[in-house]
């Protein structure tokens, strides 16, 4: 990986973990800063005066655009990773986003693209998990614990302020802030994740071999014509 993939990481905020559930925040760290996308549920936000807040508290280049529904959110995606994402040589990677025996970002999305009738926007993407390698590659114990979530592994492992940024002290909070338009917190939540994200996948580049980070295809079996493309106006 190392010389040959940038590795872009990613995570996303839900109203809950059922299959009826939507995805609420869809956060990317690309080389030039973060790329966010918000379902708002069709209430006002202003883009422009949350993505200046936004980008002075992480002090990072932030582009974050609202949308009115899941549908919304999830074609911009699809489009933002055709364009800027899969034509170029990046590694999707995602903490507990999918391993072998579990994970939650991607298996939530499928089911979600597939309900909302919409093709698969990772196609020809390689992807990694960084949990396992945190977790077999690096001591996480303290007190007698293994500290393998993310914010715990991150605060171990790194110690950044992150901490400080993050509104929040559990991720269901992002539950209660969508619920109630609280955008900004909502947002700022999913920012530091993701620079969490990529703090401990530049960690792992640094000290472990490339042949470590299981690298899996995110290209589906078959395409299926008669799904909407990014470019197909929903319902």
């Amino acid at each position: 990986m190392g010389t040959r993939l940038t590795h872009v990481s990613f995570d996303i905020e839900t109203t809950g973990f059922e299959t009826t559930d939507r995805v609420t925040v869809i956060g990317f760290v690309v080389p030039l800063g973060c790329r966010v996308f918000v379902n708002t549920a069709g209430r006002p936000v202003d883009d422009t005066e949350l993505e200046a807040s936004l980008g002075d508290r992480f002090e990072t280049n932030i582009q974050l655009s609202t949308h009115d529904d899941e549908y919304a959110l999830l074609a911009a995606v699809a489009g933002f990773v055709a364009e800027t994402v899969a034509p170029r040589e990046f590694l999707l990677v995602a903490y507990n986003g999918e391993r072998f025996n579990g994970g939650f970002d991607l298996p939530f999305l499928r089911t979600r693209y597939a309900q909302q009738d919409l093709a698969w926007p990772f196609d020809g993407l390689p992807y990694a998990d960084i949990l396992p390698l945190i977790q077999d590659r690096f001591n996480t114990t303290v007190t007698g614990d293994e500290q393998n979530d993310l914010v715990s592994a991150y605060d171990t492992l790194i110690g950044g302020d992150l901490g400080a940024d993050d509104p929040f002290d559990e991720s269901s909070e992002a539950v209660t802030a969508f619920e109630s338009g609280a955008f900004e917190p909502l947002v700022a939540h999913n920012l530091a994740d993701i620079l969490r994200t990529n703090a401990l996948a530049s960690l792992a580049e640094q000290y472990c071999g490339t042949s470590e980070f299981d690298l899996k295809s995110l290209t589906p079996s078959v395409r299926d014509p008669n799904l909407s493309s990014p470019d197909t106006p929903g319902p």
